[in-house]
């Protein structure tokens, strides 16, 4: 499943302070050179605890973190539907997105121009909100303020980095499951909520689903707290499913083929 977020918002509002803060969470290697017509693309680690713990308990060789895709747009401006500012062609980057994150500057620094010549959020809001509606776009939007401080902030709540990238990850109703490969490989794997264990099986391998037999499945919860798989099932922790079951969150799942 491949997802992403589309970072907008006007020029010189901190849309590349919180890409580079998002870099350093990346896996592998998908940072793209930046230029003012293609955008920087981050594919990044979702956050999570319960991958973590998961690990402490099976110590792989290899974690396979679920991701999402985050794409650094570069700034519109007012009448970008019109070309100005190369619009066209950034407009045409958002509606590769599947949600939007839209930084709104509120800091006031007199270092820092602002295009529109004042600080004025809602009047910026107003401008992208335009700018989408001309252009015939209609998704998600996450609004992440840029406060006098630096610090992100959504309504009025400050967040960190992880909490972004989680904000966005259940805004796009995705949920989480884990899968253990020869007890050499945790994996966490992301889907819709509401997902078939079919539709999940095909996600670990285009087989699975062709083959699929039963599953069993625990709470990674009571896993962690049971210490081991054994110790899990001697506590009748495991359970079976069949073809109609849909993943829950947090399910460790064992697909048997």
């Amino acid at each position: 499943m491949s997802l992403s977020i589309g970072i907008v918002g006007l020029p010189n509002v901190g849309k590349s302070t919180l890409f580079k803060a998002l870099t350093k969470k990346q896996v592998d290697i998908a940072n793209f050179p930046f230029t003012t017509i293609e955008p920087n693309v981050a594919v990044v680690a979702v956050p999570d605890e319960k991958l973590d713990k998961l690990n402490e308990i099976l110590k792989p060789e290899k974690i396979t973190p679920a991701t999402i895709e985050f794409i650094d747009i570069a700034g519109l401006v007012k009448n970008a539907h019109l070309g100005k500012g190369l619009g066209n062609k950034f407009l045409a980057k958002i509606r590769e997105a599947d949600i939007l994150v839209e930084v709104v500057r509120s800091f006031r620094d007199e270092n820092v121009a602002h295009i529109e010549g004042s600080v004025n959020p809602q009047r910026d809001i107003k401008i992208i909100e335009e700018e989408l509606k001309e252009a015939d776009i209609n998704k998600p939007t996450v609004y992440l303020f840029n406060s006098d401080t630096r610090i992100f902030m959504i309504e009025e709540k400050p967040v960190s980095i992880d909490e972004i990238i989680k904000f966005c990850y259940y805004t796009l109703d995705l949920i989480t499951f884990y899968t253990i490969k020869g007890g050499k490989e945790t994996r966490a794997t992301k889907i819709k909520r509401d997902t078939n264990i079919l539709d999940a099986a095909e996600k670990i391998h285009s087989d699975f689903r062709e083959k699929f037999i039963k599953a069993e499945i625990i709470d990674v919860d009571d896993l962690i707290n049971a210490g081991s798989w054994q110790k899990a099932r001697e506590k009748g922790l495991v359970r079976t499913e069949g073809k109609e079951y849909i993943v829950k969150e947090g399910d460790l799942v064992e697909f048997k083929i």
